[in-house]
């Protein structure tokens, strides 16, 4: 089966410093970028705070960023800040091309088996194992148009089934489930997903990222959770009793995002919203930090 996401844009990074550029500004490693593996990673603000999230690999000797569509000139802009003197291009090709999320299909890729973000040329384009976690299957990036993904059989499938799967596993969705300027990555499983290297030095951010990891500063973390009831609005506050547990991110049916505190999965009292009560869930991916980390260090 495979899905349009029309929600989503590509820029491309041409030239011989592509990857060098991107190097010190985002999470990821961008050495690991080849016509074999893509990979997950975000921009954040020098004060190590969410602005975008993507996903990124080579398509045709070039860098391709495959991040939200309606943010997408604002990601452009910000990044063509820092171009300076850096020897490359960037350029808007969301038109250029369609991305599709592709479920349970890895074999129409050749990539059974295979590690997440390995990647491999597929028709007019590109396609690849999802960088975060393979049970979200493949994304193939496609010159308008091509129908090869139709020709190798795949049906067409809805949104509301990529949204399922994605709630479901626990995965944000750019800033519809972080909020901009606030949210830290570790909050919302980078480290676990594969969005960010401790490795390979300085990037913008860096400094609290790396921190918050050290210190066992995590104190909240975003996971699915059942409803039953009326759903929240995204931005609601949940409580436990009289205390804050937690805000509501995005939801399908009676699953749902939230922004939990960790201290209330510890206390195991429900989480409501008004009549609505709200089960959280702890996906297997899911790797809650040791919260005596820095006692320990002290």
């Amino acid at each position: 089966m495979h899905i349009l996401l029309n929600n989503r844009g590509l820029i491309k990074i041409d030239g011989p410093d592509a990857r060098a550029f991107l190097q010190g500004l985002v999470s990821q490693d961008m050495q690991r970028v080849s016509p074999h593996q893509a990979v997950y990673s975000a921009f954040l603000s020098p004060q190590g705070k969410f602005l975008f999230d993507f996903f990124c690999f080579e398509m045709d000797g070039t860098i391709i960023l495959d991040c939200e569509a309606e943010r997408c000139s604002d990601f452009f802009k910000r990044l063509s800040m820092y171009k300076m003197r850096s020897k490359v291009e960037l350029s808007d090709v969301s038109d250029d091309y369609q991305i599709f999320a592709v479920m349970s299909a890895a074999s129409a890729f050749d990539l059974m088996d295979q590690p997440r973000g390995t990647a491999t040329p597929f028709a007019s384009g590109v396609a690849f194992v999802d960088p975060r976690l393979k049970d979200m299957g493949c994304r193939a990036v496609l010159k308008k148009g091509d129908k090869a993904l139709t020709f190798a059989g795949l049906s067409s499938g809805e949104i509301d089934d990529y949204e399922s799967n994605r709630i479901t596993l626990g995965l944000a969705d750019g800033s519809r489930d972080m909020s901009v300027d606030k949210a830290l990555l570790l909050e919302n499983g980078f480290e676990e997903l594969d969005g960010v290297s401790f490795t390979k030095g300085c990037f913008m951010g860096q400094e609290l990222t790396a921190r918050t990891r050290y210190r066992g500063l995590v104190k909240k973390r975003l996971l699915p959770v059942k409803i039953e009831g009326q759903t929240p609005m995204p931005g609601s506050i949940l409580m436990n009793k009289t205390h804050e547990a937690g805000e509501m991110k995005t939801s399908i049916e009676n699953m749902g995002l939230a922004l939990v505190r960790l201290e209330q999965l510890e206390d195991g009292a429900p989480i409501s919203y008004g009549n609505t009560k709200l089960t959280p869930m702890v996906p297997d991916w899911v790797v809650f930090q040791d919260q005596n980390k820095d006692k320990n260090n002290a």
